[in-house]
């Protein structure tokens, strides 16, 4: 892992872009790495565009800005691609990571991606739909960033978010399962 890692995550409101970066947050810090997670403030309502950020480092993080030139990007909803650039700012080498049952190609197209930034696909919504019963693609999301990125490893992450998931539902053991069941499913699903 490079020096600092700075991850973007864009989705709407009421998708988990902000736990999902926690989530990611959380379980870099258990592996005993510096991290940030926090989202970007606005007139968020349900549904409106929204962002959330994480660093990620061996080191202490000095730097307290925004992410305006991110190494990976996280896309939870592929109508924003039409809307908001995601890609703006990007680094060469960077990977971009889009919820769509789309191959990766087609979506290299739609944002005129030029070769440097690896593009990977997952259908997040369909995952979350079948294993949570619900359209919130966050948690599949994380299972697709790790095995793109490689920037955890899988099983810790994983067992931190179990933990997470279990603390924060331990009346809903069905909705912990869901959502572990999404993120393994989409760790084994996305496609370069």
């Amino acid at each position: 892992m490079k020096d600092l890692v700075e991850i973007r995550w864009h989705g709407r409101g009421g998708q988990g872009a902000k736990t999902a970066a926690l989530l990611l947050g959380d379980a870099a810090l258990s592996s005993g790495k510096y991290i940030q997670a926090f989202p970007e403030y606005g007139p968020e309502r349900m549904g409106a565009p929204v962002a959330s950020f994480n660093r990620i480092s061996p080191k202490p993080i000095m730097l307290h800005s925004g992410v305006t030139n991110p190494d990976i990007v996280v896309v939870l909803d592929p109508t924003l691609i039409e809307s908001v650039n995601v890609t703006e700012g990007m680094k060469e080498g960077g990977v971009l990571i889009v919820n769509t049952e789309r191959a990766p190609q087609d979506v290299k197209n739609d944002c005129g991606i030029k070769l440097g930034i690896k593009v990977f696909t997952v259908d997040a919504s369909k995952i979350s739909v079948d294993c949570i019963g619900r359209d919130i693609p966050n948690t599949p999301m994380l299972g697709a960033l790790i095995k793109a990125t490689g920037i955890l490893d899988f099983k810790e992450m994983f067992e931190d978010t179990k933990h997470k998931l279990e603390k924060k539902f331990r009346s809903k053991p069905e909705v912990v399962q869901g959502n572990l069941k999404a993120i393994e499913r989409a760790y084994s699903e996305v496609r370069s």
